[in-house]
């Protein structure tokens, strides 16, 4: 194992209504990332994806706040600091967030090298204009930009430009962690490729140290990340590897996710799509046992006595269910060659 750069324990937040209502969007939820290694969230809109990406930056104003559980990053631990100490000795260096809608996040009204500036501005570098102009040129390079583009003004930039400045910007710091936050949501097919082959060699040239990517394509993280973690209603339901995950899921979230989303690659899967029924619970009146329960086809009535803890299975992976993995593997399969006969 690899050292680890970022160590979540027990974490849970909660956004607070105008009404005074608790909705616990990210609940208990463990997670470790080593040096060098990628992991993937997937789960539908709503799950607690960019919910998560949030809090582990600290990100915590209203009507997000933090509620339990700790976050620690390089040794430091992000729950006991303050906003300012957070943003200042935090966010772009340890770790660094390329949020969804990318492309909308530049400053129209400043030239992209003022951006820039201000980011160094910000964690009082003490960098000359030639010296910050010199090292946003060299990460510029590394995502395929001239350096001209930081004299031109994001109106000036194409769709993808735009997303590439801004993914030289969140890493212009060498940050321990970065979080993608869906980022190839927006772009056409060969964009998303660009995009998925840039963060992918900025790992390798150690511009980040790790990375989290969020999307609600499952498969999509088939070739991207080393684990998955998949998540419904603010928990975590299964972790593995995402070999394990994309070709053997075993919480029937997993299965379902798989099974709903139209995967091209030659043997994830050769078997007609399947919708999962229903939707998401409300998370300001979560169901007392499996958050799953309502939606699941393997349902029985033990899953909605009690609260279902995750199952660790050995060799890191873990899911939330009752059944045992050869019972889930079994149904599985059968539903599987269910829909090869007919």
């Amino acid at each position: 194992m690899g050292e680890v750069i970022l160590d979540v324990r027990e974490l849970t937040t909660k956004y607070v209504t105008r009404f005074g209502e608790n909705v616990y969007a990210v609940d208990h939820v463990s997670m470790e990332v080593e040096e060098g290694k990628s992991v993937g969230i997937a789960g539908e809109s709503g799950c607690g994806k960019s919910t998560l990406a949030l809090s582990l930056m600290g990100y915590y104003f209203p009507p997000l706040h933090y509620t339990s559980g700790d976050i620690i990053i390089s040794g430091q631990k992000i729950t006991d600091m303050t906003p300012d100490e957070v943003r200042k000795t935090i966010l772009g260096q340890e770790i660094a967030y390329i949020p969804q809608a990318a492309m909308n996040a530049l400053n129209p009204t400043q030239k992209v090298i003022h951006f820039i500036e201000n980011v160094f501005d910000a964690h009082k570098m003490g960098m000359s204009s030639a010296d910050v102009r010199a090292k946003a040129e060299s990460f510029f390079h590394a995502v395929g930009l001239p350096p001209e583009v930081l004299d031109r003004y994001p109106v000036e930039l194409s769709g993808g430009m735009k997303q590439r400045t801004v993914i030289a910007i969140s890493v212009i710091l060498s940050p321990q962690v970065l979080i993608a936050d869906e980022p190839s949501s927006a772009l056409d097919v060969t964009s998303q490729k660009m995009v998925i082959k840039m963060l992918r060699q900025l790992m390798d040239k150690s511009y980040i140290k790790s990375m989290i990517f969020i999307t609600h394509e499952l498969p999509l993280l088939y070739n991207v990340v080393d684990d998955i973690m998949v998540m419904y209603a603010g928990q975590i339901v299964e972790r593995a590897t995402a070999k394990e995950v994309v070709l053997t899921p075993l919480h029937p979230y997993s299965q379902g996710l798989m099974g709903s989303i139209m995967v091209p690659e030659a043997g994830l899967r050769d078997v007609k799509l399947t919708a999962i029924p229903g939707v998401p619970p409300n998370l300001k009146k979560p169901p007392s046992g499996c958050r799953f329960a309502e939606r699941c086809k393997y349902v029985r009535p033990a899953c909605t006595a009690q609260a279902i803890p995750l199952r660790d299975v050995g060799g890191g992976r873990s899911y939330r269910c009752i059944l045992s993995p050869e019972e889930l593997s079994e149904a599985h399969a059968r539903e599987v060659y269910s829909q090869h006969v007919h």
